[in-house]
């Protein structure tokens, strides 16, 4: 596949200039106001029964301990049953022992909203893949030009450290730490154990082992970005054909049945004298809500699996 760079971004980029130096900053990680002993023994040792917590974090590029995280979680969790809480009250306080119903969701709400502020990390961590693996191509292409134009390779991520969204963040932290010190190989190795892109490890990786090896960089960067291509190729292959059985069983399940049921409602009613629709116009806004709930999840399954990236 021929490269294409965009031509907005790399052939009207001035050239790279020298980097200034930069000043350490440490990473800071959130843990809350000073709390007694024992809270602070509680949040570690509920933080111990997640090991993977850490990693989640840092991928997500949260600056939370993982037991700051988790008195996080609490907290939140708290504000939002209390919200949640009042909400239920206040549509079951007309309905018999409608404030035992709330009593009892509370406890589950508030265990839902913990279990969810956990997941978070998780989901903002693979947010942050999709998008470095929508740019990465393109930065990768970009960089490949100017090392095959004789741009040493500190320059060359220079040069893509901004306008490329979050795969410029993660190599201006690989600009950073070779400004302060680091080894460029070892800046590279730091950067990719913590990114939860596998295509932007892959593309890292390859350029710590050439340099590594003392093999030519841009040999091992138009592989590798050779390869991820053609896999992005196959991906949205995949995607069009898994769209098909999809949008068919939306037209069923979100068009086609809730109309005829709808219609196959009313007209039962009107001959058995309204019995068909107990409750009138409330059970027809039920079932618009129900109808509006099974498109949502349709929508949002063929959103979620849609690739981010573009093939130029």
């Amino acid at each position: 596949m021929p490269f294409k760079v965009r031509e907005s971004r790399a052939e009207s980029r001035p050239p790279a200039k020298a980097p200034q130096p930069l000043v350490a900053q440490p990473i800071r990680e959130v843990e809350g106001p000073k709390d007694p002993v024992a809270f602070r023994n509680f949040f570690n040792t509920v933080a111990s029964y997640f090991p993977n917590l850490r990693k989640h974090l840092i991928q997500a590029d949260m600056h939370y301990t993982p037991a700051g995280f988790i008195q996080h979680s609490f907290i939140s969790a708290a504000y939002l049953t209390i919200i949640l809480g009042i909400i239920f009250y206040l549509f079951l306080r007309n309905a018999e022992n409608g404030w035992l119903f709330t009593i009892l969701l509370v406890p589950l709400t508030y265990i839902a909203a913990f279990i969810y502020m956990l997941y978070y990390p998780v989901a903002k961590a693979k947010m942050r893949a999709r998008l470095i693996d929508q740019e990465l191509v393109f930065a990768g292409r970009h960089m490949l030009i100017e090392l095959k134009g004789g741009v040493p390779l500190f320059d060359a991520m220079l040069g893509i450290s901004k306008d490329y969204g979050e795969v410029s963040r993660e190599f201006n932290k690989i600009v950073e730490k070779v400004t302060l010190g680091v080894p460029i190989g070892q800046a590279l190795h730091e950067v990719a154990d913590s990114n939860p892109s596998q295509y932007f490890n892959r593309v890292v990786l390859q350029m710590a082992n050439s340099l590594a090896s003392g093999s030519d960089v841009a040999e091992g960067l138009q592989s590798s970005l050779d390869q991820i291509s053609k896999e992005q190729i196959i991906a949205l292959r995949e995607y069009g054909q898994k769209l098909n059985p999809l949008v068919m069983f939306f037209m069923i399940f979100g068009i086609i049945m809730p109309s005829l049921g709808v219609a196959f409602v009313i007209i039962l009613s009107s001959f058995i004298g309204g019995m068909g629709l107990a409750g009138g116009s409330s059970t027809l806004f039920g079932i618009l809500l129900a109808i509006g709930l099974v498109q949502f999840i349709f929508l949002t399954m063929i959103e979620s699996s849609r690739p981010r990236f573009d093939i130029g």
